[in-house]
């Protein structure tokens, strides 16, 4: 009698057990499912050879800071917003993401005055460029799909590109003046950021506080003038992480 007593007990622990701990452990599963981050943009988001960029960066360090995260790099060299939007739902929207980080410009401003015959016009019209990347987000949006919105960083000539793009429109003899164009693209992912409520990590004025310090040159964060080196990347990396850490931080609620 007393065996099958300790059995009945032994049972029913076993079975409130199951009931209790069930939904337990599979909230604790839930809770370490990580979030799936895209960061989609041009060259200066893609991988680039054995450059530990951006992405890589957030992959290893967010799990570091109790933010388990899967980040998707779909950066693509020499990217404008046009081929962004035309490749949105397949290197994007199909991976489910639960935030996209979007980075273009630099590409879409630049005047390819090195073709025969010159162009005159950047490769997307400032008007076209804000007009895709609001289609981006509102596509997000609909989905609710969480959205951080990046300018693009700062350029700097170096005499590789000093001799493709060193012609009227741009001045050569102006340090600044690979940014001719692509200053008002910056600005425009500034405005657009606050229109539609979008949190911004503002790059390109990063870069460029960075380079008005004394002793320091914009070139200590690029490797060629135009793509961000080991110390550009972490810098952007840096002004990520604490945007990324508070929208996925309001997900979980």
């Amino acid at each position: 009698m007393h065996h099958r007593v300790v059995s009945f007990i032994f049972c029913c622990t076993l079975l409130m057990g199951s009931l209790f701990c069930s939904p337990l452990l599979a909230a604790e599963k839930e809770s370490a499912e990580p979030f799936t981050v895209v960061t989609f943009g041009d060259s200066t988001t893609a991988t680039r050879g054995p450059l530990v960029v951006y992405s890589m960066i957030l992959e290893k360090e967010l799990p570091q800071q109790s933010i388990p995260v899967k980040v998707i790099n779909a950066g693509i060299g020499g990217n404008t917003t046009a081929n962004a939007v035309a490749r949105f739902e397949k290197d994007v929207l199909q991976k489910q993401p639960d935030l996209v980080v979007i980075q273009f410009g630099i590409n879409d401003s630049a005047v390819d005055v090195w073709r025969d015959p010159p162009k005159e016009k950047s490769r997307v019209s400032k008007k076209q460029y804000e007009a895709n990347l609001r289609s981006l987000i509102k596509q997000l949006k609909e989905k609710q799909i969480a959205v951080i919105l990046m300018t693009p960083n700062s350029l700097r000539w170096i005499p590789r590109i000093q001799k493709l793009y060193g012609k009227p429109p741009y001045d050569p003899e102006d340090p600044d003046g690979f940014n001719l164009f692509l200053k008002a693209y910056a600005e425009t992912v500034r405005q657009i950021a606050k229109e539609t409520n979008v949190p911004l990590v503002d790059v390109y004025a990063a870069f460029e506080t960075y380079a008005k310090q004394p002793g320091q040159s914009a070139h200590d964060l690029l490797l060629d003038g135009i793509h961000p080196n080991t110390k550009g990347q972490r810098m952007v990396a840096d002004l990520l992480m604490p945007q990324i850490k508070q929208v996925l931080a309001a997900r979980k609620k």
